[in-house]
């Protein structure tokens, strides 16, 4: 298979992955939202988002850090949100009713728009299949002068609230390590961040970091989470082995996975590193 037909193998299983976790991403979007909105308000910061400008949101899921930049940028701005996803891009703009000034793309970097002051993105980046490729298509969306900002998290172990699900179901099911390639995790060293993004062709590369702390009410949230967002194919696994994903065997191992995580008030803290990456165009 050719590096082309590669790509568009990884392009298309996202568009499936992502289409069928948009509705368990939208029934926990207020409150995965609580801690994640302090990373669309430091990417807004880092690109010096101002009212009146024209921002770009690649990957915008169902909306964010679009929305956000839509309060920044206010009646005279512009934001236009882009995902492979028609379902997300869906369910954004039912939550777009009513707004002005904000719209969403069904498509990859063939359907961005240019002239953009700013390009922000929320934990996309790594699962490019061509990152390299997609960052020089982020920077010709930008004026002269404009700046990305990007945010993506840093490595696995240190991801309690994406990873740690995904690494106690993949024990229950005993499978092998991901093969290289694209992850949500593929960008997690910062030097190899800040290299593939001068390697498109961005100045003044700097990357940081931030601790998001999220919170959820109990333990069996945490499982429930973990499994709403489930991809198709660990489901379909979970079901095979044991007849049904929410298996009492399959909660127990989620529950207990976050034993440490637990707050006085029975709660659940969950901090998790992400990197912040800006660059200028």
């Amino acid at each position: 298979m050719s590096k082309v037909d590669d790509r568009d193998q990884v392009r298309a299983d996202q568009i499936a992955t992502w289409d069928a976790v948009s509705d368990g991403w939208l029934a926990w979007t207020a409150e995965f939202e609580r801690a994640a909105g302090a990373v669309s308000a430091e990417l807004v910061r880092l690109a010096g988002v101002r009212p009146g400008q024209s921002v770009l949101d690649y990957g915008t899921g169902l909306g964010e850090p679009a929305f956000t930049v839509a309060d920044t940028v206010g009646p005279t701005g512009e934001v236009v949100g882009v995902d492979l996803s028609p379902r997300m891009v869906a369910r954004a703009r039912e939550r777009a009713a009513g707004r002005r000034g904000v719209r969403f793309l069904v498509g990859g970097p063939e359907v961005v728009p240019g002239g953009h002051d700013a390009v922000l993105s929320r934990w996309v980046l790594p699962l490019a299949a061509d990152r390299v490729g997609l960052l020089r298509a982020l920077r010709a969306a930008l004026r002269p002068g404009g700046t990305l900002a990007a945010a993506v998290w840093g490595p696995p172990a240190e991801v309690p609230m994406i990873a740690l699900g995904f690494r106690v179901l993949a024990g229950l099911l005993e499978l092998p390590p991901p093969p290289p390639g694209p992850s949500p995790f593929a960008l997690a060293d910062p030097t190899a961040l800040r290299d593939e993004v001068a390697a498109a062709g961005f100045r003044e590369v700097l990357v940081t970091e931030v601790v998001v702390d999220f919170r959820l009410a109990a333990p069996d949230a945490f499982a429930d989470f973990a499994l709403d967002v489930l991809p198709p194919r660990l489901h379909g696994a979970l079901r095979e082995r044991y007849g049904d994903a929410h298996h009492p065997e399959v909660r127990s191992a989620l529950v207990g996975a976050v034993d440490g995580f637990r707050t006085d008030d029975g709660g659940l803290s969950l901090p998790s590193r992400c990197l912040l990456v800006r660059g200028v165009a």
